[in-house]
């Protein structure tokens, strides 16, 4: 019986044991659990309360991005060209739909705006579905597509927002100078992640070079939605900071003469302020309107524009050979050589051999025996033939330099190269050939491989036109009188000076620039210049100053295969001189 007592108290010690185990154990399970979601709930609350905070606003609070002014453009009198207008962008919210249902509606908003469905879904997995914030897929959209939009009912995540866009009112007017805006790239994103999506920046020109002072700050908007995404009330404000206006040193009046005279042609003209190297005028033909870029451009208007001849090529910034015109450096060359003077003679010759080869003289005759002003006037080229071989390249290239030549700012101008003066070490270098007598005396009328682009030129016969100070190019007005952009004395010979601009006036009163003395306008002074292309009609070339008693201003015109510099460019300076003295055409009976 004792034994039946024993067993039994064992065995309800052992029960009672294995209960407090199990009970242990699931006290250390329950504490475990316990302490997982406490510790889970401690770092959503302490460390990921601000992210998940930020999530939940999301789920009911939309930014919207407010476009700000970017700063007007305005010419040196005060003339706005380039402004801005009211516009309409539509937007797409990417998470109010699910990926398969952004799949139906991109086919009706695709029909609807007239853009491929491919390009809306591309730009919605840009940002990702799940994302709050809004992607423009359209900008300046037309009455016609915002009728429609509001006539076709509500696309969940769809919203049309007014906002601000750029406008050019004068159309393609010194659209290589003025530029044109579109939506930053990834690479702008990128290097400037504070960027808005969607954020419009200068891509070209002023727009692109002035960008940080133009574009201003965006602001947004804070809204409260429902589940639907519709709005519930405006929570804040952030008000957009326009950006600053700019004055420029371009002439409208100027501007337009140029343009129209240049008719559309392959061709450059350049003014410029002989005083002070502000840019009055920079034209390029064939050009573009910068408006076609404010807005989604067709595939026909694309193509269209794309049947011009490079037009988004700044010719006023390429080099070309400039014959007769380069005359102007090689005297001067000459005469600080200490070969010449002002009062030297040369006699001329109706051909040279050189080297064996025949270099014939402009006109093919001899002028007997003349000095610089009667060679400027006639366009002599044996004269210049013989500057050249006695004052040899290097002379005639350092010189070339001191006028602008590959010197001359390009003011940060896009595709904008410089001109260049070769000498026989370069030759050498760059193409491995021998230099020769015939390569200097081709240099010495601005032929074979001497390049200037018209910018330069038109800082070249500035020079000459105010007393030997060669000047800095500009575009801003505020820079007009910077310490930094004053003019250069080349410190001439007052001697030299004055037979060179004699020269020129006899261009003009005697010489090949007759035409231009018709009594329309005040005396101008200048040089033509005809330069041979292979295979090709012979470009036009023209720079010149005005009035010749006080200059003002400088012209330098470059007409692709246009033949002789008397045929195409000088009725484009004349067209240019009648703008800036104020003469108008006489009414037609």
């Amino acid at each position: 019986m004792a034994n039946l007592s024993v067993s039994a108290s064992s065995w309800v010690n052992k029960a009672r044991s294995q209960r407090s185990f199990r009970a242990v154990i699931l006290f250390m399970l329950a504490s475990g659990l316990m302490s997982i979601c406490g510790f889970r709930l401690a770092y959503l609350q302490l460390v990921e309360g601000s992210r998940n905070r930020q999530l939940a606003d999301q789920n009911r609070i939309r930014s919207i991005s407010i476009v700000a002014d970017r700063g007007n453009l305005i010419d040196r009198k005060g003339t706005p060209i380039v402004v801005n207008r009211l516009s309409r962008s539509v937007y797409l919210y990417p998470r109010e739909q699910t990926k398969e249902q952004w799949q139906v509606s991109a086919e009706k908003i695709s029909q609807l705006l007239e853009i491929p469905k491919e390009e809306i879904l591309k730009k919605l997995e840009a940002v990702q579905y799940k994302s709050v914030a809004p992607v423009r897929i359209l900008r300046g959209i037309d009455e016609k597509k915002y009728t429609a939009i509001n006539e076709i009912g509500q696309i969940r995540g769809l919203e049309v927002q007014a906002e601000s866009t750029r406008q050019y009112p004068f159309g393609s007017l010194a659209a290589h100078v003025l530029g044109y805006i579109g939506e930053a790239t990834a690479e702008d994103l990128k290097a400037h992640p504070e960027f808005p999506n969607g954020m419009l920046v200068g891509q070209m020109g002023i727009e692109r070079i002035q960008d940080a002072v133009l574009r201003g700050t965006w602001g947004n908007r804070l809204i409260e939605v429902d589940s639907t995404g519709r709005e519930l009330k405006m929570l804040g404000t952030q008000q957009p900071v326009a950006g600053q206006p700019l004055q420029l040193t371009l002439d409208v009046k100027l501007q337009q003469a140029a343009e129209r005279a240049l008719g559309g042609r392959r061709g450059a003209v350049v003014v410029l302020d002989v005083k002070t190297g502000s840019v009055l005028t920079m034209a390029s033909g064939p050009t573009f309107d910068p408006n076609m870029f404010t807005r989604k451009i067709s595939q026909k208007a694309w193509d269209e524009l794309q049947k011009k001849e490079h037009p988004f090529l700044n010719r006023a910034l390429q080099g070309y050979p400039p014959g007769s015109t380069f005359k102007i450096v090689t005297a001067m060359a000459a005469m600080k050589s200490g070969k010449f003077n002002a009062t030297s003679m040369l006699p001329t010759y109706s051909a040279m051999n050189i080297g064996g080869t025949l270099f014939h003289e402009h006109g093919d005759a001899s002028y007997g025996t003349i000095g610089f002003k009667d060679a400027l006037a006639v366009s002599s080229n044996s004269f210049f033939y013989q500057l050249g071989m006695s004052i040899g390249p290097e002379a005639i290239a350092q010189w070339g330099g001191k006028f602008g030549v590959g010197t001359t700012s390009t003011m940060g101008l896009d595709g904008a190269s410089h001109g260049m003066i070769p000498t026989p070490k370069e030759k050498e270098k760059v193409f491995n050939e021998q230099w020769y007598v015939g390569d200097t005396v081709s240099t010495s009328i601005g032929q074979g491989m001497v390049q200037m682009t018209p910018l330069e030129m038109a800082v070249m016969v500035s020079t000459v036109a105010n007393g030997g100070k060669r000047i800095k190019p500009h575009l801003f007005a505020h820079q007009t009188y910077q310490p930094n952009m004053q003019p250069e004395s080349l410190a001439f010979d007052p001697a030299a000076l004055k037979v060179l601009q004699e020269g020129l006036i006899a261009v003009v009163q005697a010489g090949t620039a007759q035409s231009l003395n018709d009594g329309s306008i005040p005396l101008t002074a200048g040089k033509t210049g005809t330069a041979e292309v292979q295979g090709q009609e012979d470009n036009s070339m023209y720079v010149g100053y005005g009035p010749a008693n006080n200059p003002q201003i400088a012209v330098a015109v470059v007409v692709e295969n246009g033949g002789y510099g008397a045929t195409a460019a000088v009725p484009i300076a004349h067209e240019i001189y009648k703008a800036f003295f104020g003469v108008t055409k006489p009414k037609a009976e």
